[in-house]
């Protein structure tokens, strides 16, 4: 059985779009729309199903058997042997109607040949319904939604593609902790530069665009991607919030304006651009023709402070006004920071404690004992 393939060209389509994340988890195995999805494969019947509200679709309705009973999945194999559209409600929890003919509108272009695909094609552009299009010959599933068309993939694929996504991620998280400790270890030494925050970066974001193909990937296996969820977390874990730490440490401007547009700006990249260090200085606010390397930066202390698990983040931030960057905050005594509003001595001692183990769990990482 040949379900699924998620062009890849519209990949990001699928995060940028609520609509489609949905329209995947429904078809997904473990579901009970799958398992009749299968059924109906398993037959060679073929089928067209619209899944949305039959009110606001029945002007393209021409005959047809009102059922309005509840889905099953072999309910669905039953009327499926009938040449018309088969329509659920919403949630695809109650079949409507059966043997519809759909009419739409014959002027909307359509790039299919076959009759049932042509249809499905322009009723998802002339509806906002879901329309799904098996076909009876090559146990092919089309999902169409806005007039966009997805082939799912079968179960071993997808897999497949998911492990390949897991090793790649695993990768670059290795080599993302490398260049993280790096700049902990240059950044407590008041010697980072430019290029090693770009690196960081950079393959934080590497990192992430891989985990949101994998995540693709796990919503399509339904459940059968539990473990590769598993797997996913753990090799993700903290990324997210550890990029938004470095651009609140180095970004030309510490403003919510400033890290909103960052990551935006991030997120449209190419995968070209991202490989461009003086892009990246750009979405920064630094001059991208500068060369990286030459240009020292002091970090603010987001990332720092965010390590230490017993400081609320609302008192690391009134450090970090306080003081205005990590190299006064490593030098204030601890009396200097007991006098910030919320920090007293207990927890002035615990930032001293914090700062002392990160520094120190670098170095370990990075120069481990053989």
């Amino acid at each position: 059985m040949a379900l699924a393939s998620w062009d890849d060209t519209n990949a990001g389509l699928v995060h940028e779009d609520p609509k489609l994340l949905r329209a995947l988890d429904m078809v997904a195995p473990g579901t009970t729309l799958r398992e009749g999805i299968d059924n109906v494969i398993h037959a060679s019947t073929g089928a067209l199903i619209v899944i949305g509200e039959p009110e606001e679709i029945s002007f393209l309705f021409s005959g047809g058997l009102k059922l309005d009973v509840d889905y099953t999945p072999g309910l669905i194999y039953q009327v499926a042997k009938m040449d018309g559209a088969i329509v659920l409600d919403p949630e695809a929890r109650k079949i409507s109607w059966a043997n519809v003919q759909l009419m739409p509108d014959p002027t909307i272009h359509s790039s299919e040949t076959g009759t049932r695909h042509r249809t499905a094609e322009r009723v998802s552009k002339q509806t906002n319904a879901l329309v799904i299009a098996i076909s009876a010959r090559r146990d092919v599933v089309s999902i169409y939604l806005g007039g966009v068309k997805y082939i799912l993939q079968d179960i071993p694929t997808v897999l497949s593609k998911a492990n390949q996504g897991l090793a790649t991620m695993e990768k670059y998280r290795l080599r993302l902790d490398r260049v993280t400790a790096r700049l902990t270890t240059v950044e407590m030494a008041g010697a980072a530069t430019l290029h090693d925050v770009l690196t960081v970066l950079q393959r934080a974001e590497l990192l992430l665009r891989t985990s949101n193909e994998v995540e693709r990937y796990i919503i399509e296996l339904g459940a059968e991607g539990r473990m590769i969820e598993m797997q996913l977390e753990e090799t993700s874990v903290g990324v997210l919030a550890d990029r938004v730490a470095l651009i609140r440490d180095y970004a030309a401007e510490d403003t919510e304006e400033m890290l909103d547009a960052t990551l935006a700006a991030l997120s449209r990249l190419s995968h070209q651009e991202l490989l461009d260090l003086g892009r990246l200085a750009e979405l920064l606010g630094y001059d991208r023709k500068t060369n990286p390397h030459d240009l020292q930066v002091s970090a603010r202390g987001y990332r720092a402070l965010g390590r230490i698990s017993r400081l609320p983040r609302l008192v690391g931030e009134k450090v970090i006004r306080h003081f205005g960057s990590l190299e006064e905050i490593l030098a204030a005594s601890d009396d200097q920071l007991a006098a910030i509003d919320g920090v007293g001595e207990d927890r002035a001692a615990d930032i001293r404690e914090g700062l002392d183990r990160v520094r120190e769990s670098e170095i370990f990482e990075r120069y481990p004992l053989t």
